[in-house]
């Protein structure tokens, strides 16, 4: 009967004071949605990989090697690793070597796509890792090198609903393949996404068997488990429950220096499964950093959206102070008062919940839009729902406690002689002060992360890359390659032609096995290698500082030209002439480029070479007049179907594949500035909320000071004064704390945007506007009221 009474008095109370509870309901309501919508997000992240049944005891494993600016942890590494590995160390139960190759093309009879994501695995994929075929043999998913395994989305593109075992598929270009499994679709929160997988042993028998890799034109490889030189497999081992990883590595550096000495020291680390998400190799930021920072922001905007309730309940305490005052001369106790606030809380709370639930609902598709998640609510997914729990019962115990217990000890007697024992609202202004704070430093980061993306539209990268495509070249394309040249240039929309050995975004080749005149004895200097030809330097437009380019001739096929950085790290004070071997290439260096950003901004620029070697540059690259796009793409067209009538002519800018570089980025950009827009909306309300308050109380002190001749100017800068006060202490806190996370998000760039004053004083003067324009409201309407009616009770 108590509770019922309870929940009938908050109630009438909830809907006695519509403004209020509208203001409440919104402020709760926004925060939560951006609460829930920030936990999904981070529980997506923390949830990548998880799923594996073998999660705890799968190891991705890296070598560590590079000295001076190309010293870290190689994700790829050696074939053998593997193999040695499950063969003599006791600890590993299994392992998978995958080989990524990228994307390619598949015809089955007259359809054709474009699939993302070819790679060569070993069987044990299929074991090891928790993804389950639904056709095909569990154990013997690969029967022989001609069998291919596919996901359930690509086999219903070619096949429908027809059974795709023992059908036969055209990869590349004309490579016969037979479908031998049907795997499941990944799911989102998988590290590995492979479309379409191949059974290592074919790269193998084509790589090794057939081909005959060499490294010095002497001996040649008949097996990739003979390879201690190609760094190309992702590797991962299933390991036993108890093993001891500093051990593992420790034999697993043994291995590879017993069987190629020349490498010692070659340490060797491993990374847990669930670790691969979120942490490079080396144990730093891979996209923790984010949800670290996105879980304060979380916490941060529903501590602001609290503080908007707590703020808003405190100024109300006004109009129920004689009702608390006259409940307890009739016997209510402060036990009794405060479940009765604590209820009336719970109430609204339950409110703005369901709003928020709704809400979640309705816009989630447009969240994973520009969040570039799949989310979903899935009712059935216990730590999901476990997660918004505690963010619901966390908040509610933060926005009810505290008024509650205000309100509960309120002294009757004052209360009923006018007296509230309120004067002082120094933890009011606290809280103001706290929204403002988070709210600027949040507005500043928004700034940064839209200054840093602009800072990489705009930088000179050293090289040219507008009005650029590139168009992959196979075998049948490279061997005419001047005449597609010529055929290209007579293309009144077309300035130059040339063809590459890498992608100039994405990288390419790379090594660590080279020597040179003077090189010191421990010195494990890697070059990322770019087979070129003579046009190279004049296409990009890179600057050549010292020495020649190449010319064409055929003794250019022992010439070098380096970087700036390749200098510096080789400790070379004339370059030119010093001899140079590139693996198995003794030769000369004739030439030294300026530094340019091959590769992201995120990273500092590592020695490169350029190597004239035509033949293994099978990257065609065009370069448009700036209104002639269309045109020269249409003749390339032209020129593709003569080649490969039958496959889909693909092509990509390289401005737009540099754009994409930064995705990640852009992303994060887009998400600051919803809840930077989100935060200063429910700061205004708290705002509004200690406004209103500030008024009610200052009624009369209004009423006499126009009587004794205020104006209403003096009584709007009167009221104003203390909030713009709060905002520039607010100013003052925010600044060093947006400086800081400023700083510290740069720190992932090599390349990075300056902070200028302006960038904090934006900030500061946007929240005074703001500020300006949310109180002015309420003290343009307190300054306007008659004075005779504001004094009548005197």
């Amino acid at each position: 009967m108590m509770i019922k009474n309870y929940i009938k008095i908050a109630w009438r109370s909830i809907f006695s004071n519509k403004f209020y509870t509208s203001i409440n309901i919104l402020g709760l309501s926004a925060g939560l949605v951006v609460g829930i919508f920030l936990m999904l997000w981070i529980q997506d992240e923390l949830s990548f990989d998880r799923f594996h049944k073998n999660e705890r005891i799968i190891y991705k494993i890296g070598i560590e090697g590079g000295t001076g600016i190309t010293k870290k942890i190689f994700e790829n590494i050696i074939a053998p690793v593997g193999t040695f590995a499950k063969k003599e160390i006791p600890e590993v139960k299994d392992a998978v070597r995958i080989f990524k190759i990228g994307d390619g093309p598949i015809k089955y009879k007259e359809k054709i796509f474009i699939e993302k994501s070819f790679a060569f695995v070993d069987p044990s994929y299929f074991s090891v890792f928790s993804f389950p075929l639904i056709k095909g043999n569990q154990k013997l998913p690969f029967p022989d090198n001609n069998s291919i395994v596919i996901t359930a989305s690509t086999a219903r593109r070619y096949f429908g609903n027809e059974n795709p075992i023992g059908k036969t598929l055209t990869i590349g270009l004309d490579e016969l393949c037979m479908v031998s499994g049907v795997i499941a679709d990944y799911p989102e929160n998988s590290s590995l996404q492979i479309q379409v997988l191949l059974p290592l042993s074919r790269f193998n028998e084509q790589a090794y068997i057939k081909n005959k890799t060499t490294y010095d034109n002497k001996t040649y490889l008949s097996s990739m488990d003979m390879d201690w030189s190609s760094f190309s497999f992702e590797t991962y081992l299933l390991l036993t429950p108890h093993a001891n990883l500093t051990a593992l590595t420790k034999k697993l550096q043994q291995i590879h220096e017993r069987n190629k000495p020349e490498d010692t020291p070659v340490p060797y680390v491993a990374q847990p499964l669930s670790k691969v998400h979120l942490y490079r190799m080396d144990g730093t930021d891979g996209g923790i950093g984010a949800v670290h920072i996105f879980m304060g922001v979380a916490l941060m905007i529903i501590a602001i959206a609290s503080i908007n309730y707590i703020n808003l309940s405190t100024a109300r305490s006004l109009n129920r102070a004689k009702e608390v005052g006259i409940r307890k001369i009739i016997g209510a106790g402060k036990k009794e008062l405060f479940f009765q606030f604590i209820i009336e809380t719970t109430l609204l709370f339950l409110f703005a919940v369901t709003i928020a639930i709704a809400v979640v609902f309705m816009f989630l598709p447009i969240f994973n839009n520009f969040s570039g998640k799949q989310i979903s609510l899935d009712l059935s997914n216990i730590h999901l729902w476990m997660y918004i729990f505690i963010l619901l019962v966390g908040t509610l115990l933060l926005v009810s406690i505290y008024p509650a217990m205000l309100l509960s000890t309120f002294d009757p007697i004052k209360v009923l002689k006018g007296n509230l024992g309120m004067k002082k609202s120094s933890s009011r202004k606290v809280l103001v002060v706290l929204q403002f704070t988070v709210s600027i430093v949040l507005i500043t980061m928004t700034i940064v992360i839209g200054r840093q993306l602009e800072f990489i539209r705009n930088k000179n990268l050293g090289y040219e890359k507008k009005h650029i495509f590139t168009v992959p070249m196979g075998s049948k394309m490279g061997e005419h390659f001047d005449a597609i040249r010529n055929e290209l240039l007579k293309n009144g929309g077309i300035n130059d032609v040339i063809r590459l050995g890498r992608d100039m975004i994405h990288g390419g080749d790379a090594t660590g096995d080279n020597d040179w005149e003077g090189k010191p004895a421990k010195s494990n200097l890697w070059f990322s290698i770019t087979h070129s030809d003579q046009h190279t330097l004049d296409f990009f437009k890179i600057k050549l500082v010292q020495g020649r380019n190449f010319t064409g001739s055929l003794a250019d096929s022992t010439h070098f030209i380096i970087n700036e950085t390749a200098v510096r790290e080789m400790g070379l004070k004339n370059p030119i002439g010093t001899r140079l071997r590139i693996r198995t290439v003794p030769g000369t260096i004739i030439g030294v480029v300026n530094d340019f950003n091959y590769a992201s901004v995120r990273q500092k620029i590592e020695p490169i070479v350029f190597k004239f070697n035509p033949k293994n540059s099978r990257q065609l690259y065009i370069k448009t007049k700036e209104n002639e796009t269309v045109a020269a793409i249409n003749a390339m067209e032209k020129i593709w179907k003569q080649y490969y009538n039958d496959m889909p002519f693909t092509y990509n800018f390289l401005d737009d594949s540099y754009q994409k570089l930064y995705t990640s980025e852009q992303k994060q950009g887009t998400i600051f500035n919803f809840f930077a827009t989100i935060t200063i909306f429910i700061s205004c309300l708290g705002l509004l909320g200690l406004c209103t308050y500030t008024a009610q109380v200052k009624t009369k002190e209004i009423g006499i000071r126009k009587v004794l001749g205020a104006t209403v100017f003096h009584i709007i800068r009167m009221l104003n004064r203390e909030f713009f006060i709060l905002v520039i202490i607010a100013n003052i806190i925010a600044v060093p704390l947006a400086l800081y996370f400023a700083t510290d998000w740069l720190q992932g760039f090599a390349f990075r945007t300056t902070l200028p004053i302006s960038t904090f004083l934006f900030s500061g003067i946007l929240t005074l506007l703001i500020t300006a324009l949310t109180v002015s409201f309420q003290s343009i309407k307190a300054a306007i009221i008659n004075p005779a009616n504001s004094l009548r009770d005197e």
